[in-house]
């Protein structure tokens, strides 16, 4: 099976990118799925309703999202109605929507994704790790469980995203972090076969920070006085990740980081 992912979609120059691109890419990867995280879609934070359906009719197939899901109201009916649309698992019971999928692809292929948050300078929510236990353990138990298994993990520590995949080596297909928007040189397989980067990167602008306006943050900087944060205008780009994952054994074959439309340089 062959998987595209792609990192945090920054704003509208993000979504641009995914529209113009994404076609000739999964022609170009023959992907059967494509998966992208989508909570900072809308205006550069959050998702709404409106832009959700936007992207599942430009060919994603799957969205994950993170800790700035919750941004948009709207959102939350689309969260529990919404199968191609996860959360991060480790929220409290009771939020809206789910943090594991099951999808039945073409062919006859099964994959499921989990998403989950780290709580390492992030939110204190029920621990990454134990989640992801129990929710592999559901998988486990239903007949005829799905060995291709995928986790975006929406963490700001490096060294959280790093001891997840050695957590979970051997026992999913990919654990690729999202996040942090800049994507990490450390494409690897692990040992018992799973494929690990500890950040894809972001889809938007890269002549910014972090996709936004950097006239906005290094004003932040210097007067440390709160600022209002705007998506960042220009040509955007794609960051991800191409997986070659085995259907028998549910390990990986391969990874590969990708960059698309990304300029060395940038004329300011």
């Amino acid at each position: 099976m062959r998987i595209l992912f792609f990192g945090d979609i920054v704003g509208k120059p993000g979504r641009q990118a995914l529209k113009e691109l994404l076609p000739a890419l999964r022609r170009e990867h023959a992907a059967d799925v494509v998966i992208a995280n989508g909570e900072n879609a809308s205006g550069g934070i959050g998702l709404t309703a409106e832009t959700l359906r936007e992207l599942l009719g430009m060919g994603i197939d799957i969205l994950t999202t993170g800790n700035h899901v919750w941004k948009h109201r709207d959102l939350y009916g689309a969260l529990d109605k919404e199968q191609r649309l996860l959360r991060p698992a480790n929220y409290p019971a009771g939020a809206p929507g789910r943090g594991l999928g099951v999808y039945d692809l073409p062919g006859g292929n099964r994959l499921a994704v989990l998403n989950l948050c780290g709580t390492t300078y992030m939110d204190p929510l029920d621990c990454p790790f134990r989640t992801a236990e129990t929710l592999l353990a559901r998988l486990e138990a239903e007949e005829g469980p799905p060995v291709v298994r995928l986790v975006d993990f929406h963490a700001e520590a490096t060294s959280e995203k790093k001891a997840l995949g050695w957590f979970l080596d051997g026992r999913v297909s990919a654990v690729i972090g999202t996040h942090t928007h800049v994507q990490t040189a450390d494409a690897m397989l692990l040992p018992g076969g799973t494929a690990y980067l500890t950040d894809a990167g972001m889809c938007g602008v890269e002549a910014s920070v972090l996709g936004m306006d950097h006239k906005v943050i290094v004003d932040r900087f210097l007067t440390r006085l709160p600022q209002r944060f705007r998506p960042a205008t220009g040509r955007g780009s794609l960051n991800g990740v191409l997986l070659d994952v085995d259907e028998a054994t549910g390990m990986a074959r391969s990874i590969r980081a990708l960059r698309v439309a990304c300029p060395a340089a940038e004329a300011f």
